[in-house]
């Protein structure tokens, strides 16, 4: 696919419901590997209250010509390190995968907030793992450390690294 250009803001409270329908189909899209069903109103009902009324989570928002391409939702539950930000959900929709949009949406939500940074992915998501790899890879030059956790209360691959505003 060609390289799209796409714009990342912020995500706004009016924003809330077409995010809720692209995390409608990011967790269907994973439901052969987490574990998750339907509740009585036929959908998986991920909320995004806290992204709205809690100061340390940030939600993002990824368009292409005005309509929505994906999100990245910002929070600070890292998993190794004691601080920093987690790359809580991310997604873009089938249509602008592998054109750009995921690398742009990442690098955007990495410079609007510099520090500590923890990205992790399901054991079973080979190719989140390799994106991310390559994303974080290009961003840091390379400069990240990779962690495998497993047994504990979240368990994937998370890669550890630092971004500084104006990269």
């Amino acid at each position: 696919m060609s390289v799209v250009e796409a714009e990342v803001r912020r995500a706004m409270p009016e924003d809330r419901s077409p995010m809720f329908r692209m995390l409608e189909l990011y967790q269907h899209d994973l439901s052969d590997i987490w574990d998750q069903d339907l509740d009585l109103h036929g959908e998986y009902g991920y909320s995004l209250d806290r992204y709205w009324s809690h100061g340390q989570c940030y939600p993002f928002v990824a368009t292409v010509k005005g309509k929505y391409a994906g999100l990245a939702l910002v929070d600070t539950a890292v998993k190794v390190g004691r601080a920093g930000h987690w790359m809580d959900q991310f997604f873009v929709l089938k249509k602008y995968r592998r054109s750009g949009v995921g690398r742009t949406l990442a690098r955007a939500a990495f410079e609007a907030l510099p520090g500590s940074w923890e990205v992790g992915q399901m054991l079973l998501n080979q190719p989140a793992q390799r994106f991310w790899r390559a994303v974080i890879g290009e961003f840091t030059a390379g400069d990240f450390v990779e962690h495998k956790l497993q047994g504990g209360s979240w368990e994937g691959v998370v890669q550890c690294f630092c971004s500084t505003s104006g990269r």
